[in-house]
């Protein structure tokens, strides 16, 4: 059952998380033993890569006063205001597979990456 919850986010598009993503980020953050009600996964731009902007990723203990936070079957998720022009309606999924593993945002924003799919042009 997928539970939305969206804080700070205005007239913002949220952020979708699939039930794979979450799953998977819900027990990374229980093996780095952080509660769960608080802490979450910040998903954010960086510039770098060849076409410009990249994902980064990392766990937070909580959403900073003006993020967005959006909650998916479980999982929080913090998007600080500078990413939000560039992921706003994005969804994360995980893949899993034999030859690779991992997150991975489909951004509707997008409009050209690198060869390689590390980087993005908005």
């Amino acid at each position: 059952m997928s539970t939305e919850s969206v804080q700070g986010g205005g007239d913002d598009p949220a952020i979708e998380v699939t039930p794979e993503a979450a799953a998977e980020a819900l027990s990374l953050l229980e093996g780095e033993e952080l509660d769960t009600d608080e802490a979450g996964l910040r998903l954010f731009v960086q510039q770098g890569g060849c076409a410009g902007l990249s994902y980064g990723m990392r766990f937070d203990t909580e959403p900073e006063p003006d993020d967005l936070v959006v909650e998916h079957h479980g999982l929080r998720v913090f998007v600080d205001p500078a990413s939000r022009n560039y992921i706003g309606g994005s969804k994360l999924d995980y893949e899993s597979g034999l030859q690779a593993a991992g997150f991975h945002v489909e951004n509707p924003n997008v409009v050209s990456e690198c060869g390689c799919g590390e980087s993005f042009r908005t």
